[in-house]
């Protein structure tokens, strides 16, 4: 909930010897604590969690790494946002060249939850690729194609423009496995040369610059909870 480590993190925390709490290092997998009553540090700094709940939706850059920080010094979302919101974590993952819509949470339990695959959140895509895909090969995406880590198909794939020797795909899916967009186009021929994430559930890209973002609204955050199971 504080946004400092995921939950398989925390576990490796844990086992590692950096987490106290009241003053005790603890390594107990499922140790328990109160936010407001127990005092946990990591790696000498207090960890605290947010009074209120806060959402928001960052348009990501391409170029840009989603992860909390890179050994390497490259730009990560968490230098795109502003410092106040360096403790939200971030819902799923962009790869390092796509652009589009990343959401931030300081609820770690419905960002848990919209993730599990059993609810099948819509994820929506414009791809533009080398070439331009056959109404056949559009049918073998929606189909499902096997990649090397188990089968994978678009609920919706349509081509919705065209230039010269390339063109624009859309794709919706309802998993979010590493570079699946890219690997599935890649296995019908047809090279991504720019992927933009433009919806999630029901939270749209809409206008949002690039490198932008804004606070998602009451009515936003109460159907993200719905859909985690927590309305």
């Amino acid at each position: 909930m504080a946004g400092r480590a995921s939950r398989r993190e925390a576990e490796r925390f844990l086992l590692e010897g950096r987490i106290e709490v009241n003053g005790v290092r603890v390594s107990e997998l499922g140790t328990r604590v109160v936010p407001g009553r127990d005092r946990v540090v990591l790696d000498g700094d207090e960890i605290r969690v947010d009074a209120e709940p806060r959402w928001v939706v960052l348009h990501k850059p391409a170029g840009v790494l989603t992860t909390r920080r890179d050994p390497r010094g490259r730009r990560t979302v968490y230098d795109v946002l502003p410092p106040e919101l360096g403790n939200l974590r971030y819902l799923g993952r962009l790869d390092r060249d796509t652009e589009g819509l990343l959401i931030f949470s300081n609820q770690g339990d419905v960002i848990h939850g919209l993730l599990h695959p059993s609810r099948e959140i819509e994820r929506e895509y414009l791809a533009w690729v080398v070439g331009v895909p056959t109404e056949r090969t559009l049918e073998r995406l929606e189909e499902g194609i096997e990649l090397g880590d188990g089968p994978a198909r678009a609920t919706r794939a349509a081509l919705v423009g065209r230039e010269d020797d390339r063109s624009v795909v859309e794709l919706v899916l309802t998993e979010g496995r590493k570079r699946e967009v890219r690997r599935l186009l890649d296995a019908v021929g047809h090279r991504v040369v720019r992927l933009l994430r433009i919806r999630f559930g029901p939270l749209r890209l809409g206008a949002l610059p690039p490198g932008a973002w804004r606070a998602l609204t009451r009515n936003e955050i109460d159907v993200l909870l719905a859909l985690a199971g927590r309305g």
